[in-house]
């Protein structure tokens, strides 16, 4: 099997890896994912695709994350991870695309507005 490579996105987060067959080995920017993600709960997140597809330790990442906080980067490298999966086996979709994993969360952060404190919150009023 060669290399596959995919690209994940989450708020200003990107994710770019390349998976190839492996012993299920997550390298994220040089460090174990583990130790990148040290919450647990983020580490499901990363894993889900796998199970799902019943493909757990049989792929190798290397993984380059870019911008965002670490949940964002979490999501951003589970979007990455799943369509390399699809890429890998097309009878993967059906079962990724309705636990929600298939689709890009196109939410951000809204810009601020001028004469404003943030992008809702107004100045301060006064009457006096």
């Amino acid at each position: 099997m060669e290399i596959i490579s995919t690209i994940g996105r989450r708020k200003t987060s990107v994710a770019r890896i390349f998976m190839k067959e492996g012993s299920g080995k997550i390298t994220v920017n040089g460090k174990d994912y583990k130790e990148y993600f040290a919450i647990s709960i983020l580490q499901a997140r990363i894993d889900q695709p796998f199970e799902l597809t019943n493909n757990t330790g049989k792929f190798d990442l290397k993984v380059n994350l870019v911008g965002g906080g670490i949940s964002g980067q979490a999501d951003a490298l589970k979007l990455a991870i799943s369509r390399a999966l699809v890429k890998v086996n097309a009878e993967n979709k059906p079962a990724l695309k309705a636990s929600g994993l298939m689709t890009r969360d196109p939410r951000m952060v809204e810009r601020k507005k001028p004469g404003q404190k943030k992008a809702r919150k107004r100045f301060q009023f006064s009457k006096r």
